[in-house]
């Protein structure tokens, strides 16, 4: 009979599976470059990625962009490189 607690193995988060389709949404201040800018710094990390994976959405007065890129991530290397890089770009208030 189980006293109720759950082992700290199955608390922590679950393990990525690489490769994988994986979804990073940049949310920042819309300006001129802000997109080209992030899509850039993505692309740096993957090669070219295709224009169905990117998603763009204005905020209500346009002040803010939420850009979702999903890319084929092949490990936490590449994806702890394309989140430092991304937080340098000035506009870029958060990675999710």
């Amino acid at each position: 009979m189980s006293n109720g607690s759950e082992s700290e193995e199955s608390i922590a988060a679950p393990k990525i599976e690489f490769p994988c389709l994986y979804p990073i949404k940049i949310i920042g201040k819309a300006g001129d470059e802000f997109q080209s800018r992030v899509i850039e710094v993505v692309e740096k990390h993957t090669g070219k990625i295709s224009e169905k994976l990117i998603r763009v959405q204005a905020s209500r007065q346009n002040n803010y962009l939420s850009i979702t890129v999903t890319i084929a991530a092949t490990g936490e290397d590449q994806l702890r490189g394309i989140f430092l890089d991304l937080k340098e770009i000035e506009n870029v208030k958060m990675v999710l």
